[in-house]
């Protein structure tokens, strides 16, 4: 138990990531196209790559606009990476449209993905053959760690494709992070093992945690669909609060990039209180309570334990 702490606590000792900024003036130019993929390239390769992280803290990869600047760091990139099932498609276009030629990293990769109905992340509505509803990758996978170790050494990889020179450190290292990643899964089945099963729900601003619920047996629910872009009808927010009364749920979370007001709302009208600000598609910034990877879970799972036990804050 000792070791698993001292493992879970190294990556505060780790430098935080510097988003949309190069982390050293030698080695290999990476992009990453948000800030949980430039955390996990910047625990991996450290000060052997330069690092941009497009999407940084806090930003709503979804929907994100890149800047002429974010095209040219690309140009002049020796590696792109990504993550793919349709998250960060604006990376993909600016990709095509910067003319870049060299490699790029799919972090999702070998990944299994969940599915969700089309419509609910940004797809048009409509149905599919037989008037089925059309679904959809849901591309959130980091969610589940034992995912994000596959991440890591996806990306690891990648790096060691890319940087012949340093190839053995970038695996070992990525090794080195995969393990701890592993190590974090462990600790959080721990923690929600003091939940009873019965009390496992929580709302959230929009359906990011599919996966993380799916590794832990917890229910996750929404007003608002996958993706952050449409905002919620006033009938999907009347029959949550007559969810929330009906099943006694008692967490109910913001997310760090959404708006606030139609959660604030629905909680004050289903007479509960929000319990926090839960990190799902982005990390903090550097001083804040989430700026790596790592600590995005420790922080979530401080928030969501006691929160679904119904414990008072």
């Amino acid at each position: 138990m000792h070791r698993r702490s001292l493992l879970l606590g190294a990556a505060l000792a780790l430098p935080a990531l510097l988003p949309r900024h190069a982390r050293a003036q030698g080695g290999i130019r990476v992009v990453a196209s948000f800030s949980i993929l430039g955390d996990m390239v910047a625990q991996i390769a450290g000060d052997r790559v330069q690092l941009r992280s497009i999407a940084g803290p806090n930003a709503d990869a979804h929907s994100f606009q890149p800047r002429p600047s974010d095209a040219q760091a690309l140009r002049e990139a020796t590696l792109a990476v990504r993550n793919g099932l349709g998250f960060d498609g604006w990376m993909d276009r600016m990709i095509r449209s910067a003319n870049y030629r060299g490699p790029v990293v799919t972090a999702t990769e070998g990944v299994v993905p969940r599915t969700m109905p089309a419509h609910s992340h940004g797809h048009a509505h409509g149905n599919a053959q037989g008037g089925r509803s059309r679904t959809v990758p849901d591309p959130h996978a980091w969610q589940d760690p034992r995912l994000g170790a596959l991440f890591a050494r996806t990306i690891a990889r990648g790096l060691a494709g890319a940087d012949a020179a340093n190839a053995a450190a970038h695996l070992a290292t990525g090794e080195a992070y995969a393990a701890r990643i592993e190590a974090l899964d462990g600790w959080i089945r721990e923690r929600i093992a003091t939940v009873p099963e019965a009390r496992r729900k929580v709302v959230t601003s929009h359906d990011a945690f599919g996966y993380f619920g799916a590794a832990y047996g917890i229910r996750f629910v929404a007003p608002q669909g996958v993706s952050t872009e449409a905002e919620p009808s006033a009938q999907q927010v009347a029959a949550l609060i007559r969810q929330i009364r009906a099943e006694g749920i008692t967490a109910v979370f913001l997310e760090n990039m959404a708006n606030p007001a139609t959660l604030e709302r629905l909680a004050r009208e289903a007479g509960v209180r929000v319990r926090g600000r839960l990190y799902a598609d982005a990390l903090s910034a550097p001083d804040g309570p989430a700026p790596t990877y790592e600590a995005m879970f420790r922080h979530n799972i401080g928030l969501l334990v006691p929160a679904m036990r119904g414990d008072a804050a």
